[in-house]
């Protein structure tokens, strides 16, 4: 696993062990293409971090702020040596994602990357948390990996889906808020 563009490009980047599925470098590429002209000056927020290779690839690429949460004890000390090889103190929420959510101001989140253990069952109640709490910027999306064969809603709460892109067998679905959409 490593940064695979930007000013951190080529570092790598440790694993947070067992318990947490890493986003390929392929699918990593593929989406951050998609997103190219969104980093830049963005805030990024990376639910069920894991390693924290998201965050530090959106900062290798310019985002100003990362913030991250994982309420695993090895992510934990993942995201820490990993920050640490780029010379970079976290901002990492250690508790779950109720918490860490509750913890954002409103309309300050460019980016959000949500990918939590597939089976979890918890990308509904994030999303609907993320609306009902106002937290995406103006134009702020929120990306959601997942297995190809589940379906998110098309809508929840103020969210819409604008994309869908499968890439093997993940699937990203991106939401943006529905006035922005219209």
């Amino acid at each position: 696993m490593r940064v695979i563009a930007g000013k951190y490009k080529g570092r790598v980047l440790q694993s947070a062990g067992d318990s947490t599925r890493p986003t390929l470098d392929r699918t990593k590429e593929t989406l951050f293409n998609i997103l190219q002209m969104r980093i830049a000056n963005s805030t990024v927020l990376d639910l069920f971090a894991g390693s924290g290779q998201i965050a530090i690839e959106c900062l290798s690429r310019g985002a100003s702020r990362a913030i991250l949460c994982d309420n695993d004890r090895i992510a934990q000390q993942a995201i820490k040596a990993n920050f640490a090889k780029i010379g970079v103190t976290p901002e990492l929420y250690s508790c779950n994602y109720k918490s860490c959510l509750a913890n954002i101001s409103k309309g300050t989140l460019d980016l959000v990357f949500v990918d939590p253990p597939y089976a979890s069952g918890y990308y509904k109640d994030v999303l609907e948390t993320i609306s009902n709490a106002e937290l995406l910027a103006e134009n702020g999306i929120v990306i959601c990996e997942h297995s190809f064969d589940v379906a998110l809603p098309s809508e929840i709460g103020a969210l819409q889906v604008y994309d869908e892109r499968k890439i093997g067998s993940v699937k990203f679905t991106f939401y943006k808020r529905r006035e922005v959409c219209q």
